[in-house]
Formats: structure tokens, C-alpha cells, sequence
């Protein structure tokens, strides 16, 4: 299994200018390809990267806010071809699909192969990868899941925005990976974490790695390194902060490399074009 991530950034100052990558994180186990979180920039990352958009299986939205879900229409779009070639999977919270103000397009929804509500209790296999809900976030009154990948024994545990609970804490035990979207470096009076937050996650939960991600000001000027050392001073805790095109394998070890770019301007000029 491994994760490629897109881009790092949270919040709208960073996502919204572009001072760090946006577009959300790729898990791959076999041949399968889940896409999460696909917002802004979604789909020209998976091609600056060399990933055919065509080839993914699942789309995933932890919940309906725009830096988690700008590209995915376009990218779903892509995947199907404009409708002519129907497939892949949608698994969203209710409100992301069928609310009052969805970000799904009905003309969307119906070229995809199916569609599964992300709520309690839910869980699906799909080849040799199972992906479950964890619990329920509270975040400014949307519906918000964290979202549990498990592998060939391996259990990577994706904590999405939210206010950290007693209940989260007890919840996110057990995984051997944990992506935790830490977009404040100080403890604010908004539903989103904090380093302090993420302090409190590996203790509490001890997992073999922790991969910051979903980064906002403070954290971006501050350094992206210095913000894991934070954590692992504090913990003992292997903690590193996520990057665009990074990649993390898993197996017997750990590797974390950064991919290069196949198309970085993503035009093929022809002389006198």
C-alpha cells in the first residue's frame, strides 16, 4: 500500500493562493487507485504526476467544504470520459450528495458505477482494501467523517478537520499510520487541529508513524519540518509533515521519497504553435 499525496495545504490563505499545493491524497493497494479529498488543483496534479485520471476506482470526500472537494466533479469527469466510459466510486457524507446545496452534480453521480453514503458504521472491500468510516467529526455543522484504509495488515487512519474529542482519541487506537490535518500551529476557538492536537493524537494513540498534512499559515511560515520535530520531541512518536508529490510506501520498512514531475507544464508546445 501507499499514499501519494497531491498536496499539503489547508485553510484558505494557503489553498486559495496556492502557497502550498492543493488536491486532496491518492492510496494505492494493488491495482487500486482511491482518490480523497480532490480539491482545487485535483486533476492537473494527477497529470503533472503521469497518473492517468481515467484509471481511478474510488473518490472519496471526507466532507463537503471547497478545499476538500473543488475538483470533484472535474475529476470524475475525467474518469468517465464526459460520460462516455460510466464507472468508479463515490463514497460522500449525505449532505456532500443529496443536501440542500450539493457538490456532487446529478450529472456526475449518474455516470459513476455507484455511490455508497460516508456515515457510521459504514465499511466496504473492494479487492484487497477495506475502507471504513472511524467517527465523526464535529466541524462547523457538516457532516465529517475520518476515514480508516486497511491493507495486507496495515491500517492507516485518515483524521480529517474537526474538533479533537475524547471519543477521536479513543477512536484512531490501533492504526499503524496515522494522516492527521493539523492546520494550526496554536489551539484556536475553531473546529480544526492543532499541533497541540496532534500532540495529544500520538500520545494517546500510538501509531508507528504520524503524517502531518492540511497545513495553513501558521504552520506553512513557521516550517513544515520544525512542525514535526514538534510532535516527535514530544511524543517518541516517527512523525513527518506531508509535501506535494510525496510519496510513502508501506511494507516490512517505511520509505518516504518525493516523486519527480512527468509533465510539469502540462502543454505540448509544437514549434511555431
Amino acid at each position: 500500500m501507499r499514499i501519494v499525496f497531491l498536496g499539503c495545504s489547508g485553510g484558505r490563505r494557503i489553498t486559495f493562493q496556492q502557497k502550498r499545493a492543493s488536491g486532496g491524497f491518492l492510496i494505492e493497494e494493488g491495482d487500486l487507485r482511491v482518490h480523497v479529498d480532490p480539491g482545487p488543483g485535483a486533476l492537473l496534479r494527477l497529470i503533472q504526476l503521469g497518473f492517468d485520471p481515467s484509471k481511478t476506482d474510488v473518490f472519496i470526500i471526507s466532507h463537503r467544504h471547497m478545499d476538500h472537494v473543488a475538483d470533484i466533479n472535474t475529476v470524475i469527469e475525467a474518469r468517465t470520459l464526459g460520460g462516455w466510459n460510466p464507472g468508479g466510486i463515490l463514497i460522500a457524507p449525505e449532505d456532500a450528495l443529496y443536501g440542500e446545496d450539493p457538490v456532487v452534480y446529478r450529472y456526475h453521480r449518474d455516470k459513476l458505477k455507484g455511490i455508497h453514503t460516508l456515515k457510521e458504521g459504514f465499511s466496504i472491500e473492494l479487492a484487497s482494501l477495506k475502507i471504513s468510516s472511524v467517527i465523526r467529526h464535529p466541524h462547523h455543522g457538516v457532516e465529517t467523517f475520518g476515514v480508516g484504509f486497511e491493507a495486507s495488515g496495515i491500517r492507516i487512519g485518515y483524521i480529517t478537520d474537526g474538533r479533537l474529542t475524547d471519543d477521536m482519541l479513543e477512536a484512531y487506537r490501533g492504526f499503524d499510520a496515522l494522516i492527521v490535518n493539523t492546520t494550526f500551529r496554536h489551539p484556536r476557538q475553531l473546529e480544526h487541529l492543532s499541533l497541540e492536537d496532534a500532540v495529544a493524537i500520538a500520545s494517546r494513540c500510538t501509531p508507528k508513524l504520524m503524517i502531518l498534512n492540511h497545513f495553513g499559515a501558521e504552520i506553512v511560515f513557521w516550517g513544515l519540518d520544525r512542525a514535526a520535530e514538534y510532535v516527535e520531541e514530544r511524543t517518541g512518536i516517527r512523525t513527518i509533515s506531508a509535501r506535494e508529490f510525496m510519496e510513502v510506501k508501506f511494507g516490512p520498512k517505511v520509505s518516504v521519497s518525493r516523486l519527480k514531475l512527468v509533465n510539469p507544464i502540462c502543454i505540448a508546445y509544437k514549434s511555431g504553435n
